[in-house]
């Protein structure tokens, strides 16, 4: 046999779990993380969170940011590692000013017309945001140290109608009359601020990429507070340009699109937005996810984070319905929003146990 015709027999080197899942591999058991797991619930951050000053001193602290992206991992051994930051850098990198407010959460100072986008400058945008670059590089070499080296690194930002909505309202908000004022009174001027945002997000996640995320996942956490149309136009239309520009320069790297609350709108998501694989919330039956969204990319979700608080026979009884209704095809085992302050320890030990233990019963 001539040397052109020898069979190639070098193996590929296997997939990290949760990248394997991304890129449409079903494992025995699924690879699990969880929305900000790590925070204020583990007593190690809240340490750490009194030494630091300001959340932003902390979000800004290679050294600090490291610890607690590693603090989860060290107690539970998740099977990824997400950069701890906040969505709302990327306007403050932009020039609005922000401040995280004890008991009150972030105040911007808003901005809520097309002729206020003159306060925004890109100047100084990668600048601000060296320190989360050079966390990330950090991260690359810590996980392996502290952790499995199957561990992903997961970068993040928040998506444009998300991060408009702060920027306008000035905050959270319960109506979102100021922003969705704009966006139907003035859709042009609205979508100056869209259009700045997706392009500075793509170049965000590609930094990130580019020091060392092997992964990046977009939080449209407000997504569900538009209508059909509007969902279209400002949560589907710049996540997919985001997507192909981020996917031009990296086209190898998984994202994740996350648009808490689109509830049906889900399908439109999915089958336009140009995501790797999609998160779900914790009002979406994990049946109907199956059946009409697993079926076309990975899911990731949807654990209830207050079944996570309960803890018991309630916790162990959820995850397994969500783990039976998704484990034949790719998924990545999560909560359907953030853990909450008031959970203990103990009751994630218990979670990640029991995915551990998946398919054993009883």
């Amino acid at each position: 046999m001539s040397a052109s015709s020898t069979p190639d027999t070098a193996a590929k080197p296997a997939l990290k779990p949760m990248l394997a899942a991304l890129a449409g591999e079903t494992r025995s058991r699924p690879p699990f993380w969880l929305m900000r797991q790590a925070g204020r619930y583990l007593p190690e951050y809240r340490e750490l969170r009194a030494k630091a000053g300001s959340f932003l001193d902390l979000c800004y602290n290679p050294d600090f940011a490291v610890e607690v992206t590693l603090q989860p991992l060290r107690r539970y051994g998740m099977d990824a590692a997400i950069l701890f930051s906040d969505i709302l850098v990327v306007p403050h990198a932009l020039g609005q000013p922000l401040a995280y407010l004890e008991g009150e959460g972030p105040k911007l100072d808003p901005i809520r017309s097309a002729a206020e986008l003159s306060r925004l400058s890109r100047d100084r945008f990668h600048q601000t945001l060296e320190p989360v670059y050079e966390t990330v590089r950090r991260l690359t070499t810590a996980i392996p140290a502290n952790a499995s080296p199957d561990t992903t690194l997961i970068g993040f930002a928040g998506a444009p109608w998300t991060i408009a909505c702060y920027m306008v309202e000035g905050g959270g908000s319960k109506e979102y009359a100021h922003v969705k004022r704009w966006a139907y009174g003035d859709p042009a001027g609205f979508a100056r601020l869209i259009d700045l945002l997706v392009e500075v997000t793509a170049d965000y996640l590609c930094a990130q990429i580019e020091a060392g995320a092997e992964v990046v996942q977009l939080f449209d956490s407000w997504a569900g507070v538009l209508p059909i149309g509007p969902f279209r136009r400002w949560v589907i239309e710049p996540t997919r340009r985001i997507v192909a520009l981020v996917k031009a320069r990296h086209p190898d790297t998984p994202i994740i699109g996350f648009p808490r609350g689109a509830g049906h709108a889900y399908q439109d998501y999915v089958a336009d937005s140009g995501v790797d694989a999609v998160g779900l919330d914790t009002t979406v039956s994990p049946l109907w996810a199956a059946r009409n969204l697993q079926t076309r990319l990975p899911v990731q979700g949807n654990l209830d984070p207050i079944l996570l608080a309960t803890g018991g026979k309630a916790l162990c009884e959820g995850a397994a319905e969500i783990l039976e209704a998704f484990c034949d095809r790719p998924y990545v085992f999560n909560l359907g929003h953030g853990v909450i302050q008031t959970t203990p320890p103990e009751h994630v030990g218990a979670l990640a146990d029991q995915i551990r233990r998946w398919p054993e019963r009883g």
